[in-house]
This record gives C-alpha cells, structure tokens and sequence, in this order.
C-alpha cells in the first residue's frame, strides 16, 4: 500500500516559510555539523512529502530545524514522519486537529498526492470504525488559543454545512468541493485551533464535523475515493469528540455507501451493524431505515435472498415510524421514495423484476431534490431494462437527462455511462437517440 500524503510536514514548511530547497539545504548543513554527508534536494523534500520517511537522524534534524524557525518544539510525529505512517484515529485531539486542518489545505491547494491518495484497505479501514465504538471517549476537548469560540460561531459552521449540501443537490460534487474547501480552510480552521470550553468544544467538533462529512460526500461525488475516506474518518473522529453517537451513525452511514460503491460488501453490512448497535437508543429512525436498506443492497449484491429481506422488513418498520421534527439535519437525505427507491435496487439484483418496478415508479413518483430525482429516475429506467420495456427506459432516461442539467458529478456520470452500456445491448430503435444524447452530454469535461 502507497505511504500516507505527508501533509503535516508540508502545512509546517508553509507556516516556516520555508521552501523545500531550503529545508534540503538546512538538512544538508545540520548533518554535515554531526559528520554526515547529506546531499538532498528539493526532490528529496517532493518524496518525503508524498509520505517517503528518511531514513537515520534526518526525521530529527527536521524537526531541529523546523522548531528553530517556528519557536516550538516539534518531535518526529508533529512533522508526520513518526514510525507508524498508517493513520491513528486515537491520536490525541491536538494531534487530529493538526492533521484534519494540514489535509486540508493540501487539497486545497490542490496536490496530487493528497487528491489522489489511495483507499485504505483492510485493518486500518476498519481502525477508525472501532476506535468510534469503543473507549476512550474524550474527557475534556476545551483548548487554548485564539480566537474565542461561542456558540455564534458554531451557529455559522452549522449554516454553512446546509449551504453546501444544499449546493451539492442542486451542482452537483464536483462543482462545490473547491467552495467547500475554501470554507473550511479560511474560516474552519482558525476556529477549531481557537479557545473553547469542554462544552462549547463538543457542538464545535460537531458542527465541524458535519461540514468534513460534506467535504467527503464532494469528494465521493468526485471520484477522489481515498480523499473522501479521510474525510469519513475524520468526521468520525469529531463525532467521537462530541459526544453524539447518533451523528456517528450517520458518518457510518457514508462510509456504508461508499463501500457499497467500491464493492466491500461485507464491509458494508459490517460498518451499517456497527452504525444501528453504537447508536442505540439515539438513532434516529430515518438513519436507521437508510442503514437497513443498504444492508439490504449489499446483501442483493452478494446473492443472500434470506438476509436481504430480512433488513427490507427491519428498513420499511423504521420508515413508518419516522417523525421529521424529530430527526437531526443531516438526514435530511432520507427524503420520502428514497427507501423505495433502495428497495428496488436491491429487488433487482435479487431478480425480482416486477416487485423492484414497482417499487421505482414509486420512488419516481414522490417529489424530492433534482439530484435525489436523477438517481430514482436511473434505477426506474435500470428496472424497465431488465424487463426488456426499451421505450419506456427510454423517456426514462431522457428525464433523467433533463433534470441533471447543470450538474457537476462523476457518480452520475457513472450511471449514465452504466444505462448507455445496457441501452447498446438491446439494439433497439427507441433508445438510439437517448444514447447519443449520453454521448454528447458525457462529452461535456467535469
């Protein structure tokens, strides 16, 4: 597996001053004063930035070098060159916020190695998960600093995390990552390395963390999968320090997409579990339906029948017993059709054409936002595919068509490219112009 972008070392340099020549040419003096030639250049500092750690006393001669110019200590792991190079979800809450905050704006700056990081697999995908369930909660998360943090200001994150989603269902991913960003880097940050009490702390990391969980939902909408699973886990982490259990669940409840979307199906099944048991009585209802519901369409996916219907039966209780005043912002997403718009995802794989049909029509036929509306409409015009129904897939389609224009993102794309696959296989009169239509709006570079 790829090291770890090293976006702490690079936010320091920043903070310093200090070009990557010139910390190369720093090391090379400091070593060469304890008797060690060094020759690196500012292509050593590129690697070690991309996450390479050198080798010797040269993680020590950074940090020397680097706390000189800053006016602080630093020791091997504040510079992100600490012998374990895999993330640390229980690394304490100083540690994380230098962290969140250096991905940050090395995504905003636009550097490959963070945009393009790759997925975590296999144990350190499942350590954030973990370290949410389990102890130790965080006693106390006040802090010292500058500026002073109220609760106007945790009012304002919140506002600007419905603002994003709102420009997200409406733009799409793609179009309002880099607004995003821009927030959380300009205005976000200052913020989380403030002054805070204990109990202003907790609805600040929870409204921050709602605001990252929008960052990674762009990221996902952008195909910057690894990026976007940093972003969970970070989220992850701030719902830990704030203490509300049901906005983990919710948190989980993106990672169990995305592992839907990246095939982990029992990942998937795994972290809805852990979503419905850590929450427990503080789940809410809408969450909950949606966890059961994409249970049901990881278990369709790996062929178990029993078990799928199994979670379809838990996931439509959890839906009647609903109560929208009751539910936190961020379910917001559960809207009306979207469960029947899942369970007809989940009947199709199963092979049960009919059911699923009907079950998409439904979800077609409830009002919800434009971006809600072009997946119903794609997993309507999937169904009536599979059914053989060419003509009617193809005013489907062309519906689907009209309502995403203007917006901006890969995974809608993906299901154009998916229905376009399936359309050719038909060879039928009725949906040759739709797919010529896909081809000229896939045309169009996001």
């Amino acid at each position: 597996m790829a090291p770890e972008p090293n976006t702490l070392l690079d936010s320091l340099l920043d903070d310093a001053g200090m070009s990557r020549k010139g910390l190369a040419a720093r090391v090379n003096r400091a070593g060469e004063l304890r008797g060690k030639a060094m020759s690196y250049d500012h292509s050593s500092v590129i690697r070690w930035l991309r996450g390479q750690r050198p080798r010797g006393i040269t993680p020590d001669l950074i940090c020397e070098i680097l706390s000189e110019r800053l006016g602080r200590p630093l020791t091997p792991e504040d510079i992100g060159m600490g012998h374990s190079s895999a993330p640390q979800p229980s690394t304490p809450l100083a540690g994380f916020i230098d962290r969140s905050t250096a991905l940050w704006r090395g995504d905003l700056q636009q550097r490959t190695d963070v945009q393009t990081a790759p997925v975590i697999t296999g144990l350190p995908a499942v350590g954030p998960v973990w370290e949410w369930e389990n102890p130790p909660d965080d006693s106390d998360v006040s802090r010292g600093g500058t500026p002073q943090v109220g609760m106007s200001d945790v009012e304002l994150l919140a506002g600007a995390r419905s603002h994003y989603e709102q420009m997200y269902r409406k733009a799409g991913g793609v179009a309002t990552r880099g607004r995003v960003l821009l927030f959380l880097n300009r205005e976000t940050a200052p913020l989380m390395r403030g002054a805070y009490t204990d109990t202003t702390g907790r609805e600040l990391h929870r409204a921050i963390g709602g605001l990252v969980a929008i960052a990674g939902i762009c990221s996902y909408d952008s195909d910057a999968q690894g990026l976007a699973q940093r972003y969970f886990h970070q989220a992850l982490r701030m719902a830990k320090a704030s203490g509300d259990r049901a906005f983990g669940g919710y948190v989980l409840a993106l990672l169990v997409n995305q592992a839907l979307y990246l095939g982990e199906y029992r990942q998937a099944v795994a972290f809805a579990e852990a979503g419905v048991r850590t929450a427990g009585h503080a789940i809410s209802h809408a969450l909950a339906c949606d966890l059961y519901a994409m249970q049901a369409k990881a278990f369709s996916r790996m062929g178990d029948h029993v078990s799928a219907h199994r979670v379809m039966a838990l996931a439509e209780t959890a839906a009647g017993q609903i109560r929208r005043d009751e539910e936190p912002a961020e379910t917001g997403y559960v809207q009306p059709g979207l469960l029947e718009a899942n369970l007809a995802d989940a009947l199709m794989r199963l092979g049960d054409t009919s059911p699923a049909q009907q079950y998409a029509a439904e979800a077609v036929a409830t009002q919800t936002h434009e971006r809600g509306r072009v997946h119903r409409l794609a997993t309507l015009a999937d169904c009536q595919l599979r059914a053989g129904e060419a003509e009617l897939a193809a005013s489907t389609a062309t519906s689907m068509l009209d309502t995403m224009q203007g917006m901006e993102s890969r995974r809608l794309s993906d299901r154009l490219v998916r229905l376009r696959r399936t359309m050719t296989t038909l060879d039928a009169h009725a949906t040759s112009d739709v797919v010529e239509r896909i081809d000229d709006t896939l045309r169009i570079p996001l």
